[in-house]
């Protein structure tokens, strides 16, 4: 039996959602950047017809960045 993908999707995202329960505010918005923005790159890498692992890696770290950015300014 094969699972869908929109059931492993389901699954990453629970897991995920459990795991930030004792992180800091600072870890969890880095960490929701991080996966948005792999998500986020990996789609329009596949869309554009480029690498969606390239887009997904290069989204990760932006959106971990500004993740990060965010939530320190956000201290300020």
């Amino acid at each position: 039996m094969t699972m869908k993908p929109l059931a492993v999707l389901a699954i990453i995202a629970g897991v995920g959602i459990g795991a930030c329960s004792d992180m800091n505010s600072t870890q969890q918005r880095t960490l929701t950047g991080g996966a948005a923005g792999a998500a986020g790159g990996a789609a329009i890498g596949a869309i554009t017809g480029g690498s969606a692992v390239g887009g997904a890696l290069l989204g990760g770290a932006a959106g971990a960045a500004g993740g990060y950015i965010y939530d320190k300014n956000k201290d300020d």
